[in-house]
C-alpha cells in the first residue's frame, strides 16, 4: 500500500492505466469496498480521500505522550452481525471490551442507559428489579402517538428523567428540542429494570487491538489499491480514468446542492493530557446539563486498555451547526429533502452511494460495513453474470465457426 497525496502530482502509471473503481473516501464504506474489489475480483482500485490520513472518522493516533488517541471522538465498535465481525476480523485482533457511560447529574454520576442502579442511586431506594419497573411505569406519561424524540422517554420514564438524562444532552447535541427531532434519535437509547450498565447489548463488543488505523492499513494493504489523501474527487475524476465510482461523501454535494444543502451536525473537539493516571472512572462521562457546553469527555485509556504511570488524555466534545459534516439531522423535512437527491443518485449511471454521508442515515461502524458488503455482493453478481453471458456468447460463435457452410450450386439455367 502506497499513499500519496495530490499536493504533488501522481505517478504517470496512475493516469496512464485507468482504474475500474474509483472510490470517494477512505472510511468504512470506502475501504471494504476497496479491499472486496481488489482482492476478490482482481479490480483496479484508486481510492481517495480530501483528508490526509485514511480511516475516516474512525482515525485513530499516537498523540505527542505516546497515548493512541481518536482524533473525531470516540469509535466503540459493537455489533450482532457475525458476517461484519467475521470480515473484519481479517484486518485484526481483537480486545475485549463492553463500554460504559456515566452521566453527570446534579453531583452524582450514574449509569446510562437509565437501569437499577440509576433509580436506586437517585432517589435513595433499593427496588428491586420488579420495583424499578413499577418505579418507571408511575413515572411514565402516556403519549396517544410516540412520534418525536421526545415521546420516546417521556412515555417509557416520564418527565423527570427526561430533563435530567435527555433534554439538555438533546438540544445541545442537535442544536434542538427533543419535541422537533424524530422518535428514532432517543428509541437507540433503552431502559433498564435491572443493573446491566453496558452502553450496547450487542453480541459482538471488541475494540481493534492495535488501533482502527492499523486496521485500515492492513484493509488497504494490496497491489491493485492505490490511496491518494489531500485530495478533492471533482479534481481526480477530471484527470484520471476510470469505469465506475463509488462515493462516500455527501450525497447533497455531488449533485452540487441542486435542491439545497441536507441539514448535519458537526463536532468540534478539545484534546488534551493532564498529568495524573486516570481521569475518569469510565472511558466516557455524558454531561446533560445545557449550561455545561461539552456534551462529554472521554478518556481514551479506558478504551485502548494502554497504561502510562503518570499522564491520560481526553476529548471534550462540543456540537455544532458549522464543521465537517457528522450526523445526518432527523427531521421529517429533510427526509423529503434527501428523498429528492436519492433519485439523482438512483438515476446516475455507474455511481453507487454508500455510507452515512452518502445516503442520510445515522449509521453505526457495524451498518456501514454491512451495507459496503451488500453491495459488494451485487457488483460481484452483476459481474459473475456478465462472464456468464459473455462465455455463452463465446461458445455460440466458437460453434457457428466450427458448422461447415454448406455452398450450393446453381444450374445457370435455373
Amino acid at each position: 500500500m502506497r499513499d500519496l497525496s495530490c499536493t504533488a502530482a501522481p505517478p504517470r502509471p496512475v493516469t496512464r492505466a485507468g482504474f475500474d473503481y474509483l472510490i470517494v473516501g477512505a472510511g468504512f464504506a470506502g475501504a471494504v469496498l476497496a479491499e472486496r474489489l481488489a482482492r476478490d475480483l482482481g479490480k483496479r482500485v484508486l481510492i481517495i480521500d480530501r483528508r490526509p490520513h485514511i480511516g475516516g472518522n474512525a482515525y485513530d493516533h499516537y498523540n505527542d505522550d505516546g497515548i493512541l488517541i481518536h482524533r473525531y471522538g470516540p469509535h466503540i465498535f459493537h455489533t450482532n452481525s457475525q458476517q461484519v465481525a467475521d470480515y473484519l476480523s481479517r484486518f485484526t485482533r481483537w480486545r475485549p471490551y463492553e463500554h460504559r457511560v456515566l452521566a453527570h447529574v446534579g453531583q452524582r454520576l450514574v449509569p446510562i442507559p437509565i437501569n437499577r442502579t440509576t433509580v436506586n442511586t437517585l432517589y435513595g431506594l433499593d427496588l428491586d428489579e420488579a420495583g424499578v419497573a413499577e418505579f418507571l411505569k408511575a413515572k411514565a406519561e402516556p403519549v396517544a402517538e410516540v412520534r418525536t424524540s421526545e415521546d420516546v422517554v417521556v412515555g417509557a420514564v416520564g418527565r423527570e428523567l427526561y430533563e435530567k438524562f435527555f433534554r439538555g444532552y438533546t438540544r445541545k447535541q442537535w442544536g434542538l428540542d427533543p419535541s422537533e427531532l424524530d422518535k428514532a434519535v432517543t428509541a437507540r437509547v433503552p431502559t433498564r429494570t435491572n443493573d446491566d450498565d453496558r452502553y450496547f447489548g450487542d453480541s459482538f463488543q471488541n475494540m481493534p487491538l492495535h488501533g482502527y488505523t492499523r486496521m485500515f492499513e492492513n484493509m488497504l494493504d494490496h497491489p491493485n489499491i492505490k490511496i491518494l489523501l489531500n485530495c478533492d474527487y471533482r479534481e481526480v475524476a477530471r484527470e484520471v480514468r476510470h469505469d465506475n465510482l463509488i462515493f462516500t461523501g455527501p450525497v447533497d454535494e455531488f449533485f452540487d446542492f441542486r435542491y439545497g444543502k441536507l441539514p448535519y451536525r458537526s463536532l468540534r473537539f478539545r484534546h488534551e493530557t493532564v498529568e495524573q493516571e486516570t481521569f475518569q472512572p469510565v472511558a466516557v462521562v455524558n454531561y446533560p446539563a445545557e449550561e455545561v457546553p461539552h456534551t462529554r469527555i472521554t478518556e481514551y485509556k479506558h478504551l485502548t486498555g494502554q497504561t502510562h504511570p503518570t499522564k491520560t488524555s481526553l476529548t471534550y466534545e462540543f456540537p455544532s451547526a458549522e464543521g465537517d459534516p457528522y450526523y445526518p439531522v432527523p427531521k421529517p423535512e429533510n427526509a423529503e429533502l434527501y428523498r429528492r437527491y436519492q433519485a439523482l443518485a438512483d438515476a446516475t449511471p455507474n455511481v453507487h452511494f454508500v455510507g452515512r454521508l452518502a445516503t442520510y442515515r445515522y449509521y453505526n461502524m457495524d451498518q456501514v460495513v454491512a451495507q459496503a458488503l451488500t453491495l459488494y455482493g451485487r457488483i460481484a453478481k452483476a459481474e459473475a453474470e456478465g462472464r456468464r453471458l459473455h462465455d455463452a456468447a463465446a461458445k455460440l460463435s466458437d460453434l457457428a465457426r466450427s458448422v461447415p457452410v454448406q455452398q450450393t450450386r446453381v444450374n445457370a439455367a435455373e
